[in-house]
C-alpha cells in the first residue's frame, strides 16, 4: 500500500510517523526549512510515550512519487488550490483522496438525496477546481483529532488524541476504506468508520467555527473562553446557528451545546490553530470554518446574526494581520 501525506506538518507529519511503523510504504510532501530537516535528519515525534524519529522520502513536486493508493491532505483549507496543480501526479484511476482538512468540505452535497444533491460551496471551491481536478468520487472523508504542532522543522510535538474517523460520502464500507482503516488502527491509531460522516463533520465543526474566530478575536485559551460568560455567551449563539443549518441538512446532534462548551473548557489552556496561526503570522482558516457555515445558512434559509458578525470581525483582523 502505498500513501501520500500531502501537507506534512503537524497533523500529516504525525500520521506519516505513524503509518511508516505499520509497514505500509509512506511518502511526505512539504516545503522549505521543515522539508529540509526531514532530509537530513529525519521526522522526529516527540509525545507523552517518548521521541521517535524516523526516516521518510520526503519531496517537494509530487511527480517525483508518481500515483499512489491513497493521498492524505493534510493541508489547511486555504493552503489546496495552491497545491492543485500538482496533485494529479498522485492520482491514478484507484487513487483515493483522504480529505483530512478542517471545515465545511466542497464535497459534501456529493451524492446526497433531497435538493441540494451535488451543489458547490462557493466559500470552499468558488469556481469548481477541486471538484473538477480531483473528483468527489475519489474522496474519503477524514475527522481529524489529534493535537500536533510543528515546534522546530521536522519536530513534532503530538499534544493528544489519536483519532482519525473515516466515512465514504455515501456512507458505505468500502474494500478502499476498510483496507485503509485497518493500515491506520496496525499503526496504533483509532480508525473508526462511519456511515454518516457528514454529522462527525459538524461536531467537530461546531467547536471549530465558534472557538476558532473569538480565541483570534481575543487571544483567549479554551478554558477562558468556554468560563468567561461573555465570550461564552457568543460561542453558544454560533453554535446554536450552526445546529440550526445542520438540522435543516438533516443532521443529528448527539450532544447539546452546554456539553460541547464544557467539553473544550476542559481541555484547559490551549490555544486554537487560528489563534496559533495569527500570533505566526500566517493566514487563517476563516472561508472553511466560518464563511461557508453562513454560506449554508443562505442556502437552507437560516438566519446566522451573529456568526456575520463574527466573520465580519474576523475577516478585518487577518487583514491587519496581513
Amino acid at each position: 500500500m502505498k500513501i501520500a501525506i500531502y501537507g506534512a506538518g503537524a497533523i500529516g507529519g504525525f500520521l506519516g510517523a505513524c503509518l511508516a511503523t505499520s509497514g505500509v510504504e509512506v511518502s511526505l510532501i512539504a516545503r522549505g526549512a521543515h522539508r529540509q530537516a526531514i532530509l537530513e535528519r529525519g521526522l522526529r515525534v516527540h509525545s507523552a510515550t517518548g521521541e521517535r524519529t524516523v526516516a521518510l522520502p520526503c519531496v517537494e513536486d509530487p511527480a517525483e512519487l508518481g500515483p499512489q493508493d491513497y493521498v492524505f491532505i493534510g493541508l489547511k483549507a486555504h493552503g489546496v488550490a495552491a497545491a492543485l496543480a500538482r496533485l494529479p501526479a498522485l492520482l491514478a484511476p484507484h487513487t483515493a483522496v483522504v480529505w483530512g482538512v478542517n471545515g465545511v468540505p466542497w464535497w459534501y452535497f456529493y451524492g446526497v438525496d433531497g435538493p441540494y444533491r451535488d451543489q458547490r460551496i462557493a466559500a470552499v471551491d468558488a469556481d469548481g477546481a477541486l471538484w473538477h481536478t480531483i473528483g468527489p468520487a475519489r474522496i474519503i472523508g477524514c475527522v481529524v483529532y489529534p493535537a500536533c504542532e510543528v515546534i522546530t522543522p521536522g519536530v513534532i510535538r503530538h499534544l493528544e488524541g489519536d483519532r482519525f474517523t473515516l466515512g465514504e460520502p455515501d456512507g458505505s464500507s468500502s474494500a478502499r476504506i476498510t483496507a485503509l482503516a485497518e493500515a491506520v488502527r496496525a499503526a496504533g491509531l483509532k480508525a473508526p468508520i462511519r456511515r454518516a460522516i457528514r454529522e462527525e463533520i459538524w461536531i467537530k465543526l461546531w467547536g471549530n467555527l465558534s472557538l476558532n474566530p473569538v480565541s483570534a478575536l481575543t487571544g483567549a485559551t479554551l478554558d477562558v473562553l468556554c468560563t468567561n460568560p461573555g465570550t461564552r455567551a457568543v460561542i453558544r449563539a454560533m453554535m446554536l446557528e450552526a445546529q440550526a443549518i445542520a438540522e435543516a441538512l438533516g443532521i443529528r446532534f448527539p450532544i447539546d451545546v452546554e456539553r460541547r462548551i464544557d467539553g473544550a473548557a476542559a481541555v484547559g489552556a490551549h490555544k486554537t490553530s487560528m489563534l496559533q496561526d495569527l500570533e505566526r503570522g500566517r493566514p487563517l482558516e476563516i472561508d472553511a470554518l466560518v464563511t461557508a457555515v453562513a454560506e449554508l445558512g443562505r442556502r437552507v434559509g437560516v438566519p446566522t446574526p451573529t456568526i456575520d458578525t463574527v466573520l465580519a470581525l474576523i475577516r478585518l483582523r487577518a487583514a491587519q494581520v496581513r
